[in-house]
């Protein structure tokens, strides 16, 4: 057997909802709601200039930002 063949009888892990997924489910749950309850308008120095926008607009962004880089970062090769 090579160090590639890796067999398991256990359905841990396996299929569409794993443990891992579980949990990224419920904290993109987390987020959204964390977003939707933040409304208030608020102002952000970006570099230089300050933007006034709604707070859920900013946090949105910033899980987007997340998103895309931990994407880019943890992105598998080869399949």
């Amino acid at each position: 057997m090579s160090p590639k063949d890796v067999t398991s009888d256990g359905k841990s892990g396996t299929g569409l909802w794993t443990p891992g997924r579980i949990a990224v489910a419920v904290l993109v749950a987390l987020v959204i709601v964390f977003i939707c309850v933040n409304t208030q308008s608020v102002t952000i120095r970006v570099i230089i200039p300050q933007v006034t926008m709604p707070l859920w607009l900013a946090l949105l962004a910033m899980f987007l930002i997340g998103l895309v880089c931990g994407g880019y970062l943890f992105r598998r090769k080869g399949r």
